[in-house]
């Protein structure tokens, strides 16, 4: 049954008069009190949501303490999406508030984001109160059911005494093993029931989780043969290597070896892009070099990737060519799921990598020289064709690899993060800005979701107040969370928003030029708003950029308004397209590189 507002008082005034009483082990607390002191035990700084009835004892308890800062958003999917871009920067866990129904409903995006870049969130969401589950009471949904097949796990607490075990669990889960979104389901009545409060608890113990850390020793010697055998090596990783912090260890490796290395779009910064010995990115835009390693190598290292569908093209092409494959992963389901591999590796690709480096540094033999010198000298021809080359003495209109490029050499040396939404501008930044450190790029791989680029990089500047943040996006992107100005605005999070727009659904519409015969069917944005009034009017800096000159004395002058949002719209050439590009169903060798291919 619902609380009354006379036995609410009355509850609240015994809370608050047992908050004013010394500091015991145990107390009697509100679930709400609960929630929020296993917030604190976990550390949580900043929690990102948005009211209603269902959470409001929740926002009550939040009210009485000062330790967690609340950031109300204006959309739920915001709320979570920024709890994603902080969780992919620090590598702690994110943590979101919605209410129930269309609360959680909106959400339901920001999850699902998460949960295909594997990503670790918990998600509180709010329940109509026990009794009238099930009954399609006001603002009521069925909670785990739609989130099951987009979270790592999630509960529905229906006993207040439980509540805390279910928090510790949830920020176990999303964080171990592969990570994950968690969603913790709290009904009204559970967050105003009191219950016996002993602590938060120092350890958890779940029987049927326990994700393997340890490689197989085993294994690891049999990958490490046949590295040390290999003519033809390649390391290929993913966003694995950076959720499992394993970047130094990678580093190690390829530096030990000499061996080319490459990575997957969430992989960027895990080996410096500016040293020779990485490729570039592979797979449906990758370079020449990356994807002709990849398909004429004879031992391919897999780590913390899954050999997903933007990556090897298509399957048959791909196992064409007859090679050796060592994959690294925490999840098990990943291994050989989409290819068949010769040596699976289970464990968390830190542990790994460390026993494999330790296991080379014993080892007498060493890597053949001379043919990894033909290796070498193979891969630098496909260097050598530069198929990132694009028209840079163009003075009429701007290119937007040229914004890109411009703003990495402004910014390669500073403390800066880059953040994208989702389109031809997403793989103009993850080509042409060189990320030598990680979790400096933040966008949507798995699922590519539009409008995450302001709100993770509303997320991150939060995190990190003193670090310069981008969000390179394109104006049908930024419309679909742009209402987050007002909580730049609110929180004082200045972003830099480097908008590349061509008045079209670039990527759609590059797809209706290439297999469509130019039918551009509503790839165009005929009615767009002014961006630079838009940004003034939600109380920050707007600037138009119209010509190839003007491009980076608009980024100098935005980079010196340190604590002002600034939204510039940049004037970019509606015709260009992103290459390379491999079509659908086709090999990754089989490559469009310009306008000539088509």
């Amino acid at each position: 049954m619902e609380i009354s507002k006379a036995e609410y008082s009355s509850a609240a005034a015994a809370a608050s008069q047992s908050k004013a009483s010394p500091a015991s082990a145990h107390q009697e607390l509100m679930g709400s009190e609960i929630l929020v002191k296993s917030l604190q035990a976990e550390g949580v700084k900043q929690l990102w949501g948005y009211p209603g009835g269902a959470v409001l004892y929740i926002y009550d308890a939040l009210y009485k303490q000062d330790s967690i800062q609340h950031v109300l958003v204006r959309h739920e999917q915001a709320a979570v999406h920024a709890a994603d871009g902080f969780a992919r920067a620090t590598g702690e866990v994110g943590v979101a508030l919605v209410t129930s129904g269309p609360g959680l409903t909106n959400a339901v995006t920001g999850i699902a984001t998460a949960y295909t870049d594997s990503i670790p969130l918990v998600v509180i969401s709010g329940q109509t109160s026990t009794a009238y589950i099930g009954t399609d009471a006001f603002q009521e949904c069925d909670t785990v059911g739609i989130t099951r097949p987009i979270v790592k796990h999630n509960f529905l607490v229906k006993d207040v005494r439980d509540l805390a075990d279910t928090m510790k669990k949830a920020f176990h889960i999303a964080r171990t093993g592969r990570p994950g979104p968690v969603v913790v389901d709290i009904p009204k009545d559970v967050s105003f029931k009191k219950a016996l409060y002993t602590g938060y608890p120092e350890k958890v113990e779940m029987r049927s989780y326990n994700p393997v850390r340890k490689g197989h020793a085993g294994q690891i010697r049999k990958a490490l043969q046949l590295l040390l055998a290999a003519k033809r090596p390649y390391i290929y990783t993913g966003g694995g290597v950076l959720l499992g912090n394993a970047c130094n260890e990678l580093r190690t490796l390829v530096d030990m070896l000499g061996y080319p290395v490459t990575h997957t779009l969430l992989g960027l910064g895990a080996y410096p892009a500016s040293d020779r010995k990485f490729l570039g990115m592979l797979g449906m835009h990758g370079t020449i070099e990356a994807n002709n390693a990849m398909q004429n190598c004879d031992v391919l290292l897999a780590v913390g990737a899954r050999f997903d569908d933007r990556v090897i093209g298509n399957p048959k092409h791909f196992m064409s060519v007859e090679r050796k494959i060592i994959h690294i992963d925490i999840d098990p389901s990943s291994i050989s799921k989409r290819v068949k591999v010769d040596v699976p590796i289970v464990g968390d690709v830190k542990e790994v990598l460390t026993e494999l480096i330790a296991m080379i540094r014993e080892a007498t033999t060493r890597p053949d020289a001379a043919a990894l010198g033909q290796w070498w000298e193979t891969i630098e021809g496909w260097r050598s064709r530069d198929c990132l080359k694009y028209d840079r003495g163009n003075t009429s209109v701007i290119k937007p690899q040229y914004v890109v490029e411009t703003l990495w050499n402004m910014t390669r040396d500073a403390d800066a993060y880059i953040t994208s939404d989702v389109g031809q501008h997403q793989m103009w930044a993850a080509q042409y800005y060189r990320f030598d450190e990680p979790r400096r790029w933040i966008n949507s791989g798995g699922l590519g979701t539009m409008g995450v680029g302001l709100p993770y990089a509303m997320g991150i500047k939060l995190a990190k107040p003193e670090s310069e943040v981008f969000c390179i996006t394109g104006e049908g992107s930024i419309q679909m969370n742009i209402q987050e100005l007002a909580t730049c605005l609110q929180y004082n999070t200045p972003v830099k928003v480097v908008s590349l727009n061509n008045r079209y659904l670039g990527m759609v519409r590059q797809w209706q030029e290439i297999e469509y015969s130019g039918r551009y069917s509503s790839s165009y944005m005929d009615s767009l708003p002014n961006f630079v009034k838009l940004a003034e009017a939600y109380g920050h800096v707007g600037m138009l950029i119209e010509r190839p000159e003007d491009v980076e004395p608009a980024l100098r002058e935005a980079r010196k308004l340190k604590d002002r949002t600034v939204f510039m719209d940049f004037r970019t050439d509606p015709t260009e397209n992103v290459f390379p590009m491999v079509q659908a169903g086709r090999g990754i060798t089989e490559m469009l590189l310009g306008a000539d291919d088509l």
